[in-house]
Parts: structure tokens; sequence; C-alpha cells
């Protein structure tokens, strides 16, 4: 593709005005040659209502097929989350490409929950002053009198494992305790417990298998339970810090805003931010290729 001083104004007005795949390559490029990686990028929107799927890990490989990958993956991810599943495909998508077997995740403004997940896969992870990870544990979306109720599947289980233990407790009525547990179907309770484990099961794999491999099971666990749980975050989409990630004993690079890799992935960061909030609702690329999600089609 011909560089931006070969286009005529008018096209480089439009590709600025349309935040087409040519006004970020170059900053891809360099960015690449700041951190002696290829540098891929994703986002999906924070506005559009759209989650990390296997669609998106797909799109990734697909990407990665064409690549000279041999230095290595970086990963500039900006993302609310979605399935872990597509989370965990992700992470073996970018290990088994990589020319180093690990990659690293830049994160420039928000990557949560299974993006988060993402994160736990890495070598390690760039964050700035105000980047965020967030909590892992899976929700449970529905709708209540017309409007949508969104719960953590960890508070509805404690809630049901309380409410039956004190039920088996209680001497006399029984009568407000049977109508409470009557909205509860105990066959979801045990497939929310599997989601619950199955989140926790991929991070604490991600992390034996990374940056966390020294460890036990037990103690990873321990390590991030602010990220497995709301116990201590309190809402899902609280954010959890580098300084908070460092503790929990994630290999978090902690950039300079005044470098030159922070200005780079920073002005992609808003370019895409920017872009996958009005324009498309995902997007995939490299330098070379782009590849976009929207309202349900791929280009």
């Amino acid at each position: 593709m011909s560089s931006s001083s070969n286009i005529p104004v008018i096209g480089q007005v439009l590709n600025e005005q349309n935040q087409s795949h040519e006004t970020r390559k170059k900053l891809i490029t360099q960015l690449e040659g700041e951190i002696g990686r290829t540098v891929i990028t994703l986002f999906t929107s924070f506005r559009f209502p759209v989650v990390l799927s296997d669609d998106d890990a797909d799109m990734l490989e697909a990407i990665l097929q064409k690549l000279n990958l041999s230095k290595g993956i970086a990963l500039l991810l900006s993302s609310p989350g979605g399935s872990g599943l597509a989370a965990e495909r992700i992470i073996n998508i970018c290990r088994k490409y990589s020319g180093t077997n690990d990659y690293w995740v830049i994160v420039p403004g928000k990557a949560k929950s299974a993006a988060t997940m993402v994160g736990f896969g890495a070598s390690k992870i760039f964050m700035g002053p105000a980047s965020e990870l967030g909590p892992i544990d899976p929700q449970l979306t529905i709708i209540e009198d017309g409007r949508p109720k969104r719960f953590s599947l960890c508070n509805v289980v404690d809630s049901y494992n309380q409410l039956f233990a004190d039920a088996t407790k209680v001497k006399g009525n029984l009568q407000p305790y049977l109508q409470q547990l009557a909205r509860y179907d105990s066959r979801e309770i045990k497939e929310y417990e599997d989601a619950i484990s199955l989140s926790g099961d991929i991070a604490v794999k991600a992390l034996k298998t990374g940056m966390m491999s020294s460890l036990s099971d037990a103690e990873i666990k321990k390590k991030i339970a602010v990220f497995l749980t709301p116990k201590e975050t309190k809402a899902h989409g609280r954010l959890i810090d580098r300084d908070k990630a460092t503790s929990c004993g994630l290999a978090v690079d902690r950039v300079n805003i005044d470098s030159k890799t922070w200005k780079l992935s920073y002005e992609l960061f808003v370019r895409l931010n920017h872009f996958v909030s009005n324009q498309v609702a995902k997007c995939i690329e490299s330098s070379q290729h782009s590849y976009v999600t929207t309202a349900g089609r791929t280009e």
C-alpha cells in the first residue's frame, strides 16, 4: 500500500474522517520498531453491545498466519470482556504463534473481565498510571419487570448457600425461607458453580504456564483472589490498577508516560477507541492487515 505522502490530500482527509487502517499502520510500525516485536491490536467496543468471542480468536489467528512472528507478539488490548473460553483460545493462539512461545499485552486503557484473562496468559503486561484490569468473576444478566439486572454468579451462589444454611438451622416458621428458596433452581446453581470454577481454572492455568510458573495452583488462587470474587472490589467493572496488579504477583511493566513506547501506544488507543466507539464494533489489525466487525458482519 502506498505511503500517506503519495495519497492525494482529499484521500488523506477521508482516511482521517473515516479512521481507516491507513491512519494507524504507521503508528503500529513505529511501535514495533520501538519494542522489537510484531504488534497486533485487538479492540472491542465499550459502547456497542459486543463481547470478546470465538470470532475474535478466529480473526486474530487469520492475521497471525500472514505475519513473520519470529521476534514475538505484543498485543495492544482494549475490551470490556466477554467469553472466558474465547480468552483461553486467544491465549493459546498467541502463545502458539509467537516465535518466543510467549507474548506481551499492552493495556493503554481498559482490559476488563475476559480481556484481563488474556493478560494473565502473557509473559508481561505493560500498564500506564491509569491503565485498568478488572475482576473475572462470571456475570448473569436477567430481565425483571422489563429491566435488565446484572448479578455476579459468586453473589448468587453465596446468597443461595447462605439462605439454605439459615433454613436448616431455623426452628419454627420456615415459610419465609421456602418462599425465597423458590426463586432459585438448584440445577442452575450447579451451572453457576461450574462457571465460577471454569473462570478460575482458566486464570490459574494461564498463570501457572506463564508468569507464575514457580507457584502452586493454591498459591496462585490466593494471590489473585481480588480478581476471582467481588468480595474486595464490590463491582465487576471496578478498576484494578497496576499497583494492585503488581501486588498480586503479575509481571507488570510500569510504562513511563513520557516514553516513546507509551506515546505511540496511547495514540493508537485514542484512534482505535474512537473507531470502535463510533464506526465499528470490533477491530483487530496489524500494520499490514485489518479486520473489523460492524453489525454482525466481518470485513
